[in-house]
């Protein structure tokens, strides 16, 4: 590992239609092969969607989209005396983000529809109100760090 100091974190630029960075993370993820404009046109439209959906502000029910999908603590592998330990660990708030927002994409992927915006679309509203298999992960997650409390005492 290096000893000098740690880089300094690399923010992209936000969003042009929502001007939000936490948006344009989503898009980054949800982006294939380079191709941003696709990520975008899908993320864009699914948004549409929602606002014709819900008749919400759609960067409202992503928020908290995201918010019910992000872990909280989620389990490590520490290798103490020839055994393996789950390690229940609190996630930082940006770890947190990263893995609620790759868990929407991965379960909106995995879904039954006709294209990727309606997968999206029904997958950020299934979070939004509490429900959906990215919900669930998070909820397995959770029950994980539970069920190894005992390791606690492993934290690193």
């Amino acid at each position: 590992m290096s000893r000098r100091s740690k880089p300094a974190k690399r923010i992209p630029a936000p969003d042009p239609m929502y001007n939000s960075v936490d948006i344009a993370k989503f898009i980054n993820r949800l982006m294939k092969r380079g191709k941003k404009s696709i990520a975008q046109k899908i993320f864009y439209s699914s948004m549409e969607k929602i606002q014709e959906k819900t008749k919400e502000e759609p960067v409202d029910v992503f928020k908290k989209a995201l918010t019910n999908v992000t872990p909280l603590i989620e389990v490590k592998a520490r290798r103490i005396g020839g055994s393996t330990y789950q390690v229940p660990v609190e996630v930082k708030p940006e770890r947190g983000q990263a893995l609620g927002s790759c868990w929407l994409i991965e379960s909106a992927r995995k879904r039954g529809g006709k294209s990727m915006v309606e997968k999206l679309t029904s997958e950020i509203l299934d979070a939004a109100n509490g429900s959906g298999a990215s919900v669930k992960k998070r909820e397995d997650t959770h029950k994980m760090a539970e069920a190894n409390k005992a390791f606690a005492h492993y934290r690193y």
